[in-house]
């Protein structure tokens, strides 16, 4: 359909149109989700869905509508650098706004958010499409929509402290795994998105100190053996999204309003491991 038809939907309060079946009109959605003109995909295909969606037009659609979009992680991930990054990255955007839903109103079996949870763990670990924002195109921000994702999974009721830790360990490799060559940096705020996860997943106040202790340590002795690599290697790269994440993890356990119980201990465990990574520049 026309730019203008959507538009239009858009003018009257993205009411449900009546002269279209629901079907069709999620299908050309989501068809538009991997549109490179940000227009239709974030002002049209984005808003439109993510507003169905809360208004509970999904709710009896939901597991399908979760289905199709995780279907979508898998469109050419084998092809970096194409456009077909929108379709994966919108498509995560799009499953954590049905997860959203499902915690609020009890809307998913646990077999369904395992499931939603396995296919969204193993793209976002997998994506090697860094783009923050595409020139013309808009945001691809993979990474940062992954992080969204992983937050609003953590939120389900159906997730315990194991798969929690799960999740707590797929952010942390997604931070630390190295740039292959020609990759960009993660410098359009996606370890600010990841430490927002992380924070989640803390709010749920099922994971201990005891766990929580050795994964803010294994982040940081990435960023500390990185600057005592050798001196013909520039330890930036692999130091930068470690430090970063943690940097970015203090200002959300110490800013937030609403602290997970584990806060008081565990900014001092953050607050060591910075002391530990940035030792050489503190005076």
């Amino acid at each position: 359909m026309s730019a203008s038809y959507w538009n239009q939907v858009l003018a009257d309060g993205l009411t449900v149109p009546e002269d279209r079946p629901l079907g069709d009109l999620t299908a050309e959605l989501t068809r538009m989700l991997g549109d490179p003109d940000p227009g239709r995909r974030d002002e049209i295909a984005l808003q439109t869905l993510a507003a169905w969606i809360e208004r509970g037009v999904y709710d009896d659609l939901l597991v399908g509508l979760g289905d199709g979009m995780s279907e979508g992680l898998r469109v050419g991930i084998e092809t970096p650098g194409t456009d077909d990054v929108f379709r994966r990255s919108f498509s995560a955007l799009v499953l954590g706004v049905c997860l959203e839903r499902a915690n609020a109103e009890d809307l998913l079996g646990r077999s369904t958010v395992l499931d939603w949870g396995d296919r969204l763990a193993t793209w976002l670990l997998r994506e090697q499409d860094l783009r923050g924002f595409v020139e013309g195109k808009g945001w691809a921000h993979a990474v940062a929509h992954g992080a969204d994702a992983i937050g609003a999974l953590g939120g389900s009721p159906h997730l315990e402290a194991p798969e929690l830790t799960v999740l707590l360990d797929v952010l942390a490799d997604r931070v630390l795994a190295e740039r292959l060559p020609g990759q960009p940096p993660l410098d359009h705020g996606e370890l600010d998105r990841l430490a927002i996860a992380t924070l989640r997943l803390l709010r749920r106040d099922l994971l201990p100190l005891s766990v929580l202790e050795p994964w803010v340590n294994r982040v940081a002795t990435v960023a500390t053996e990185a600057m005592a690599g050798p001196v013909g290697q520039d330890p930036y790269p692999r130091r930068n999204h470690a430090e970063g994440f943690l940097r970015a993890l203090y200002v959300q356990l110490a800013l937030t309003t609403r602290p997970p119980a584990v806060r008081a201990d565990l900014v001092l465990v953050v607050v060591d491991a910075l002391r530990r990574t940035n030792h050489a520049f503190l005076t």
